[in-house]
């Protein structure tokens, strides 16, 4: 787990943001849910751990490692990042376990459980669209900023190639038989069979659920703008950024030549700026990820365990890289309404979330060790 944050805006929220305060049945504060509350799972799981062996004198059939890093929320390069490149003697193991997944609580209980088996690789691309300067007070049909206005209209309307791999197919197979909602049950029963026209229809219907689609393309995000030094000049150069995540497998060069195709306009570049690294998918059939299942429907009878392609990037991807097989969970049950703190004001987790993570992390090591 990571021990850093993100900032907070303080006077947004209802408790002291870094005052770890219990309310409510809820511990409140920035990284309760990212990452600090499963660092703190993780570390209590530990100590059990270290207890019962204490108690039985019986070694453990192998290793266990505990890793709390740094820098996470800032790209990882002076956190696992480091690790890797000067202690990798330490990192070397047969599977790894981390944030990325989900626990999502429905109509009061836990109903399933998406476990992080691969990710979207993150980009920056950047839009810069050309024209001639000139004073405000003569207005020029080839603005730069008018220009680039229209490339982004491009890029809102254009849409990536529908693309499923094995761990989507997986995710939506899953879910279909137990998701609450028949259309949208119907939906990915669609998009995970083998039948074209089904994939199509299941994707349309799915497009109504952003977080769901987001799995299905790879997505761009028109995030940043820049352009002009004064209100009465016309510029000659105006940019935006746009975050693309790719799926797996899908080149950036690829997304960046169908943008500049859809935006069709020689005076605006399309530049591929920062370039992510794309990692090897964890196996779901691996032993780490079938002890996990076994261990979550020990605590929560008929509870759904499918693996997952999250859409945002987190260290594992790095660990993948490099050789262990990485999986990730958020070990505490959430409702939709409080994954969103997120990030966001007045993250919170459960206390019994708490307790539950740890009960589900010591079940997954115990069949393992």
């Amino acid at each position: 787990a990571h021990m850093d944050v993100v900032s907070v805006e303080a006077e947004h929220w209802t408790t002291d943001p870094f005052g770890a305060e219990v309310r409510d049945g809820y511990v409140y504060g920035r990284g309760a849910i990212d990452d600090k509350g499963m660092l703190a799972v993780n570390l209590a799981t530990m100590l059990l751990l270290a207890r019962q062996v204490a108690a039985s004198a019986a070694p453990l059939a192998r290793d266990v490692v505990f890793v709390a890093t740094s820098d996470e929320e800032t790209g990882g390069d002076w956190g696992l990042g480091w690790l890797l490149e000067h202690h990798p003697g330490l990192m070397r193991a047969e599977f790894a376990i981390n944030e990325g997944g989900r626990i999502r609580i429905v109509d009061g209980r836990p109903l399933y459980a998406a476990v992080q088996t691969a990710e979207k690789v993150p980009h920056l691309v950047t839009l810069r669209a050309h024209g001639p300067p000139g004073h405000a007070s003569i207005p020029l049909a080839e603005n730069a900023v008018l220009r680039l206005a229209r490339a982004l209209v491009a890029v809102g309307a254009h849409e990536e190639p529908l693309r499923l791999n094995a761990t989507t197919r997986g995710f939506f197979g899953g879910l279909a038989a137990c998701w609450p909602e028949r259309r949208v049950a119907d939906a990915m029963a669609d998009v995970a069979s083998d039948d074209a026209s089904r994939v199509r229809r299941g994707a349309a219907a799915l497009a109504e659920v952003p977080v769901l689609a987001a799995l299905l393309r790879t997505g761009i995000s028109a995030t940043m703008l820049g352009g002009g030094i004064r209100a009465n000049v016309i510029p000659a150069d105006a940019t935006a950024t746009l975050n693309v995540r790719t799926l797996p497998g899908e080149a950036i060069a690829d997304v960046a030549e169908r943008l500049r195709s859809a935006i069709a306009d020689p005076l605006v570049d399309v530049l591929v700026s920062d370039a992510g690294e794309d990692a090897p998918p964890s196996d779901p059939e691996s032993p780490l990820f079938r002890a996990l299942a076994d261990a979550a429907r020990e605590l929560v009878s008929g509870i759904a365990v499918v693996p997952y392609l999250s859409t945002g990037a987190t260290d594992s991807a790095r660990l993948r890289r490099f050789g262990v097989p990485c999986y990730g969970i958020l070990p505490f049950p959430l409702a939709p309404e409080d994954e969103a703190r997120m990030h966001g004001h007045d993250e919170r987790v459960p206390v019994e979330g708490i307790e539950f993570g740890v009960r589900l992390l010591l079940g997954t090591l115990r069949r393992l060790t």
